[in-house]
């Protein structure tokens, strides 16, 4: 359907809708049909949010606790948010002057860039990055630069690599770790490095984007540059929330940290725009701060274990290679060898978006292209379904891929 005759807004007209939930159309249209299809494009772990946090919400409801809140949250919870990046992160944090509470942690990346970016100014964004990283950036009126990192820097960041991409219109730079759709992990060293050239750039902020922060495998440490480099404080937004960690991303409470100057913007932005977040879903996010955390250790290693299976499958598709993501629950893996291959039906895959369009179509097996996240030829899959359903996918897969012609 055409617009009507003023238009749109030229940032929304440039915008590209999600590469992740436009696949996630097709496999609800599939299935709407009758087809059978293994999901592996979702970013939500499968299990059912903890008990305990559903009985807040619920006791919320029975309390009366349905009107509005402050703009930026209910006071208990901010004290929680404080704590929690206090206890987890070493951050010392005044609940009133450095904490928000938004509706998902996609809208405090948003309030953050559209509160401090000017047209033209430009996000450096590491790639492979999330999908929605610079359609945001364009939103919000800025540039999103993204800067190439290949299997061969573990798809990190280098300190050369920043000081490379920053000039004198670059406003933000994004770090997310651990990583989406790469689970990359970056060490204490890795944060200190790229803290170096920042310090030399005082017009650069950070948004620490940390919402995997508790899915790190393998024993490893979780840092973040606000923790690694107090110098940088003044300028770094940490962003953080319960969706992933809790297994709560219907609930869409997201949290941040940073100075009192951005805070305070983020808060003015959010008042005029949604208000504070749902009432409930605020109660519900201060039992998960504050209650048992169990469910997080034993998440954890579920999707470790998962990791492990899936990583293997991978690698044995012919065609397919895969590192060992240290996070998150994602694999990337290469698929470099399949381009240019036809599948038994006929199609010619010339690119990593036809390879997973074959995949869902001739498989049944529905992954998301690495090109959506700015790396291709890749595809990356969410390893967020039981060890029966993968098992099933990965044998798929492999049948597939052995079953394309030169």
């Amino acid at each position: 359907m055409n617009a009507p005759a003023h238009g749109l807004n030229r940032f929304l007209a440039q915008a590209k809708p999600s590469a992740t939930y436009r696949v996630m159309d097709r496999v609800a249209m599939r299935r709407a049909a009758g087809a059978q299809v293994i999901s592996l494009c979702a970013g939500e772990p499968d299990f059912d949010t903890p008990a305990h946090i559903c009985e807040a919400g619920i006791a919320a409801i029975r309390a009366g606790h349905t009107r509005y809140t402050q703009v930026a949250g209910l006071r208990d919870l901010r004290e929680a948010v404080a704590a929690k990046f206090k206890q987890d992160n070493g951050l010392a944090v005044d609940w009133r002057r450095n904490t928000l509470v938004c509706s998902g942690g996609k809208q405090v990346i948003f309030n953050a860039l559209a509160a401090t970016l000017n047209e033209g100014d430009e996000v450096i964004v590491p790639a492979p990055y999330w999908v929605s990283y610079p359609e945001i950036v364009q939103l919000c009126g800025g540039k999103a630069v993204a800067v190439p990192c290949t299997a061969q820097t573990g798809f990190k960041l280098s300190a050369d690599a920043l000081e490379a991409a920053i000039t004198a219109r670059s406003r933000c730079l994004i770090l997310n770790s651990p990583s989406n759709p790469t689970g990359a992990v970056y060490s204490r060293a890795e944060l200190q490095a790229l803290a170096e050239v920042l310090l030399d750039h005082p017009q650069v902020l950070v948004i620490a984007d940390d919402i995997y922060e508790h899915l790190v495998f393998d024993g490893i440490a979780f840092h973040t540059i606000a923790q690694v480099e107090p110098r940088l404080r003044d300028r770094v937004l940490t962003m953080n929330g319960v969706s992933k960690a809790y297994a709560m991303t219907g609930w869409r409470i997201g949290f941040c940290t940073g100075p009192a100057w951005l805070i305070e913007a983020m808060e003015k932005l959010q008042g005029q725009q949604t208000s504070g977040a749902c009432s409930i879903s605020q109660h519900a996010a201060l039992a998960a701060l504050t209650g048992p955390q169990d469910f997080v250790r034993s998440a954890r290693a579920v999707f470790q274990r998962r990791r492990d299976v899936v990583v293997e499958m991978l690698n044995q598709a012919p065609g397919l290679q895969c590192g060992v993501p240290q996070g998150a629950f994602y694999a990337f893996a290469s698929c470099e060898a399949l381009i240019g291959k036809t599948t038994r039906a006929g199609t010619l895959l010339r690119s990593d978006e036809d390879l997973v369009n074959a995949l869902l179509d001739e498989a049944g097996v529905a992954a998301v292209h690495g090109s959506a996240f700015g790396m291709g030829p890749y595809i990356r899959v969410a390893y967020a379904l039981d060890d029966a359903a993968l098992r099933q996918a990965g044998e798929a897969i492999a049948q597939f891929c052995r079953t394309l012609s030169n």
